[in-house]
């Protein structure tokens, strides 16, 4: 069955193998991106020699930001390759790299029996992933969208973005599964490595089923008609318009919609476990409940946007997210852990200290006015600066001279600071609600951007034109908002404030698309 699509019939049989080959592969290629994050913590005591927990966890949470942070550069070699040679072969030859990649992180000796070559060869490894996702998803976007009907391309490039969501939700079962299968010291020991590994079946997999696979009907026409780019990177920015729109789809796409993506999957892991206290293995089942339950709106909201435009509703998901973002965190946080709640209400801390540096990457911090941050920061207790010659923690009616690691968990004990999270208290409805409309928002925003970025640019230079923005947004803007978000807490005492970077970045986007970003709905991607 065909149906007519202006410039190109369409073959429904074809589409859906189209839209299956691309979005399973992508589903594995994010998968292998995210295992990092959610390991993170782990990963951080295993490969990086700090003693502070709190430091060890943003060092790994740097070295996840690299991996974002090569993949404009990605985006740039097979972006060129993409509109010289085609869609089909670029993507095939950046999922390999990104599986291979994966699994020899979980080959990886550690820093207890190999020292700094450990996290050495981890940075690598991570470089080498963000090279790869730095063309996997422009080729895979593109190629989708260039196969879709004019009337259905929000539609069918929603698969592509649902893939993300796939992508975490795999990662959230296997890691889940791999840890119910054995004892906490034998994941920790030996057992994270499984996850890694099992990267080389889905590699199998997606090659496989991509091979099946033809290159896209637009990328043929140019072909034929010997069109294609010779310099793809000196024509995308040697064009006015082109990088006008290039800008655009930085500052005003890309940006927005990661940050909000991000914070919703990254941003609530850390809270939970940092801020409220709960269980790693806990904290992940509630989002991949929440997930779920919302990964049905990323296809739900590309369809709408085929029928009241693309610009409407990503600018109405900015909105809302910027309303909601704190809202949504203290229901999360009343939900998870009431007796944080309450003991912050009715006895405020205060933390009396000097001028004061915490130093992130250090091996242990050595002043005590940085201990003392360190060890509120992990228990995600709220607290206000005050500068005083000494260190000094006040809790209610009682203080504490000095940093003595005991004493201040005697006194927060005292004024009702639970350890961690009552399972008795909680009330996880309020959780899975708040995970929910993360996830939810990040679907109206997420969703019909493959099909905004296809129809942006020219056919010619489309793979790199598209590429090197979405990167450069989700490589800075997003890549580094887990540790950004994380750093301003531990400057500021409070576990709230590292929101403020999202809805900042999220202003900055609002704007820029309401002013510069064209509606691209009905746009002919042929030409």
């Amino acid at each position: 069955m065909t149906e007519q699509t202006g410039a190109q019939p369409s073959d429904l049989k074809r589409d859906r193998l189209v839209i299956v080959a691309s979005s399973l592969g992508t589903v594995f290629e994010w998968y292998d991106f995210f295992l990092y994050g959610i390991l993170a913590a782990l990963i951080g005591r295993l490969f990086f020699p700090i003693d502070n927990p709190t430091a060890a966890t943003l060092a790994s949470l740097a070295t996840f930001g690299a991996g974002f942070g090569v993949r404009p550069l990605g985006a740039m070699l097979f972006g060129h390759y993409g509109d010289r040679i085609g869609r089909k072969y670029t993507f095939l030859v950046t999922i390999t790299l990104m599986g291979g990649a994966t699994a020899l992180i979980g080959l990886l000796p550690t820093y207890a029996s190999a020292g700094l070559w450990a996290p050495a060869l981890l940075v690598g490894l991570r470089l080498l992933q963000g090279l790869a996702l730095g063309g996997e998803y422009g080729g895979a976007a593109i190629y989708v969208g260039e196969h879709a009907p004019k009337h259905r391309r929000g539609e069918y490039t929603s698969w592509i973005q649902i893939s993300v969501v796939g992508g975490f939700l795999l990662c959230l079962i296997v890691v889940l599964a791999t840890r119910a299968a054995m004892t906490p010291e034998q994941f920790d020991a030996w057992g994270w490595r499984i996850p890694f590994l099992l990267s080389l079946l889905m590699l199998a997999i997606s090659i496989y089923i991509r091979m099946q696979l033809s290159e896209s009907p637009v990328f043929q026409q140019m072909k034929a008609a010997g069109k294609t780019a010779k310099n793809p990177l000196k024509e995308a920015f040697s064009d006015k318009t082109n990088i006008g729109n290039v800008l655009v789809a930085l500052f005003g796409v890309a940006a927005g919609l990661t940050v909000i993506y991000y914070t919703s999957q990254f941003g609530t892991l850390y809270f939970l476990t940092g801020t409220a206290g709960v269980g790693e293995r806990e904290a992940l089942i509630y989002l991949a409940i929440g997930a779920l339950v919302a990964a049905p709106f990323y296809v739900g909201f590309g369809m709408l946007s085929d029928r009241i435009g693309r610009k409407k509703l990503l600018l109405i998901g900015y909105a809302l997210s910027m309303l909601l973002l704190f809202p949504l965190f203290h229901l999360m946080a009343n939900g998870a852990n009431p007796a944080l709640a309450r003991a912050t209400a009715a006895n405020p801390v205060t933390l009396e200290l000097p001028d004061c540096e915490f130093r992130i990457f250090a091996r242990t911090q050595t002043e005590e006015c940085a201990k003392a941050l360190g060890f509120l920061t992990k228990r995600g207790i709220a607290y206000t600066k005050q500068e005083a010659p000494a260190v000094a923690l006040v809790v209610g009616d009682t203080r504490v001279e000095g940093f003595d690691e005991a004493k201040f968990a005697a006194a927060l004990k005292a004024a009702g600071y639970p350890e961690k999270a009552d399972p008795a208290e909680k009330q996880r409805w309020k959780i899975i609600l708040a995970v929910f409309a993360m996830v939810a928002l990040s679907a109206m925003t997420y969703g019909q951007v493959a099909a905004i970025l296809v129809e942006l640019f020219p056919a010619r230079v489309r793979y790199t034109s598209m590429s090197v923005p979405y990167h450069i947004g989700t490589g800075y803007f997003g890549g580094f908002l887990p540790f950004i978000q994380q750093l301003i807490v531990v400057n500021t005492g409070n576990p709230f404030s590292g929101l403020w970077y999202t809805i900042g970045v999220v202003a900055m986007a609002f704007v820029v698309s309401a002013i510069w970003l064209p509606e691209t709905k009905d746009r002919d991607i042929t030409a």
